[in-house]
Formats: structure tokens, sequence, C-alpha cells
């Protein structure tokens, strides 16, 4: 087992990350609760509410179920009232504990649940899928979607905890694994070249879900992910690296109604579009979006961005949280491993770089 600690002072937590932890997660509880609910989807809950309910049972912990259906359509405020009324009916506390079991929608969705609970009761995120593992469970974002745009109604707040076993990513759907393996590539963009490199070097091995391939991509993505929110924990500027791809991709989501596109499959899109807009720009030479898109395609991920109209992704990407006033924000691409946070990006150029054009000519 691989522990990570994120250190934010009273805030601190670990990251567990290892094979069997779903029978042991009593043990990495801070605080054993007398009472617990376990927020899941059906699907999760039948493949592993057992040996985490068992792992309760056996400290003492009573706890009972709330079942969420599976997607994003479902990070929703009338899914968190869903959860609001469990609580409310079985009278739980402040010192009730709520546990995340799922992917990116569960975690999210949890935690918000969490942070507004009676002003804020404590929650373990226990993620199943790659992308909540390296990404979604770690550094204390949590919110809901809104019909303008993805993740507009949340709130930082930290869980105490952040478990994830390894074993959940061999029943994990194919076209799930690939999503999280867009989120590991974002983290080699955006500042670790070694680790793009090691995905370049290592495809058909991460496919097959090599175990050491596995630990050594999680580990070090929820490093680079620690180390960046220990930074920043709250955004005020330097995390929103962390959104490389996200600017674009919130948008891929929003205009097709969550529905076409998974998470993983949007942001790889965004990161593509944000590397040909950074070369157009004159911040990258063409080879680096090359590797990019390459590197994604390889992997399975969408690489090109459905034909909307160009204004309609200029008016859903000023509905994005990092956008201030009249100013939208993207995360550019200098060379693989570094970055720049662009404060303003004229809709001329989003326009032209949109309908692949020469945003320079």
């Amino acid at each position: 087992m691989k522990r990570l600690r994120i250190d934010l002072d009273d805030r601190s937590y670990n990251i567990l990350i290892g094979r069997g932890l779903l029978t042991r997660l009593a043990e990495f509880i801070p605080e054993h609760p007398r009472r617990a609910v376990i927020v899941t989807n059906p699907e999760i809950k039948r493949l592993y509410g057992e040996p985490v309910g068992q792992s309760l049972d056996s400290v003492g912990i009573d706890f009972t179920c709330v079942e969420i259906p599976e997607g994003e359509a479902h990070k929703t405020l009338e899914d968190a009232n869903r959860i609001y009324d469990h609580l409310l009916q079985g009278r739980y506390d402040r010192k009730t504990l709520l546990i995340a079991l799922g992917g990116g929608v569960i975690g999210d969705l949890t935690g918000f649940v969490a942070a507004t609970y009676q002003r804020g009761v404590p929650y373990v995120q226990v993620p199943t899928t790659l992308l909540s593992q390296v990404d979604s469970s770690v550094g204390g974002k949590t919110a809901v979607n809104h019909p303008a745009g993805k993740n507009m109604i949340g709130a930082f707040y930290q869980p105490q905890a952040v478990v994830a076993d390894l074993d959940t990513l061999t029943t994990l759907p194919s076209d799930e694994f690939r999503c999280g393996l867009a989120e590991v590539v974002k983290y080699g963009v955006i500042e670790d070249a070694d680790l793009f490199t090691y995905l370049e070097d290592h495809v058909e091995s991460i496919l097959k879900l090599d175990p050491d391939c596995l630990i050594h991509i999680i580990q070090t993505s929820c490093a680079i992910k620690a180390h960046v929110v220990e930074q920043d924990e709250r955004e005020s500027n330097y995390r929103m690296v962390l959104n490389f791809g996200h600017t674009l991709g919130h948008a891929v989501e929003a205009l097709t109604h969550y529905k076409q596109f998974k998470h993983g499959e949007a942001v790889a899109i965004g990161m593509v579009f944000s590397a040909q807009l950074s070369h157009h720009l004159g911040h990258c030479d063409g080879q680096t979006v090359e590797r990019i898109e390459r590197l994604l395609s390889r992997f399975g991920l969408p690489t090109q961005w459905p034909p909307f109209d160009p204004t309609d992704y200029i008016a859903s990407m000023h509905h994005d949280k990092k956008a201030q006033g009249d100013r939208i924000r993207f995360i550019l691409v200098q060379q693989v491993g570094r970055i720049k946070i662009a404060d303003s990006v004229e809709e001329s150029a989003l326009r032209k770089a949109l309908e692949g054009l020469n945003v320079s000519g």
C-alpha cells in the first residue's frame, strides 16, 4: 500500500493506494463514528457494497445506503436532495460519516452534501474509477451541475481520507478506464514530462491493466495533484493549472447535455483544442500538439470537438467558473510539462481556433 499525505493544516488527510483496501476500509477512517451513510450507485453497490459493509460492521459502525443512478446527468441539486431526504428522515446528526463509494459523480455529489448538510459533516472518498482515483477524489472540490454549466454550485470541502483500491479497476468498463487516462495525460502535460513519456512508452501495458504501471501512474498523478492543492487549496491562481482541457471540455459536456461524452472524453477533446489554440497563438510548436493528440488517440479517446457554432461554444465558456467578467481564461501549453495561465483569450482567437483557422492569420 502506498500512502500520500496532503498537508493542509487541520484539514490534512491521507491518500491510500493499494489492493484489497475495501475490506480494510474501517482501518483508514480517522475517527470511528457511531453512524454512517454510504452514497453509491446500484452497480457499485452490487460489486463492492458487501466488503465495505462488512468492514464497517467489524468496528460497530451502523450504516445505511443511498443509491444514485449512474451518470453525470444525476449530479444535480435534485439528486443531492434525495440524500438530504435520507439524512433528515433517518435523523442523522453532524457526527454522521458520509462515504462516497463510486466514481467522480458520486464523489462530487457526496462531498457537496457533506459540505452543506447541517453546515458540514465528515466524509471519506472511496473512488472506484481511474478518473476519480487520480483526480476528482483528491483536493476537496465538491459540486453539482446546473443546466447552464458544469460544477457551478459547490464548495471546497476536504475529505477525512481517500482510499483507492486498485482492485476496483478490474471491473471498470474499458471506456471508463480510458476516461481516467485523459486526466493522467493532463498531469503529464501540465507538470511532469517524464510521466508523459512513460505513458507514451507503456500504452499497451497500461490498457492491459499491468499492476506496476497502474501503481506508478496513479501514485504519480495523486502526488502532482497533492502538490498543487497544497500550494493553492481554493484555486485562487495556481490550482487553475489542473483545469487544462476543462474549459472547452465543460462546454462540450454542457452543449451535449451531459449525454454524448463522458467527462474524460470531453477533457481529452478540450486538451487537444487547448494545445491547438496554444500553437495558433505562438506558445508551442506543432510537435507538442501532435504528441498530445497522438497519445490521447492511442488511448482510444476522442480528439475532435463536435461541430457546434463557435458562438455557442463561447457563450458556454463564459459560464465557466474560471471566467472573470467578459474574460475567458485558458490554460495554454508551452511544451509538455510546462503550461501558462492566460488570463484573457480574445473571442476572435477562440472563434478562429474552433473553426480550424490560423489565429494569427
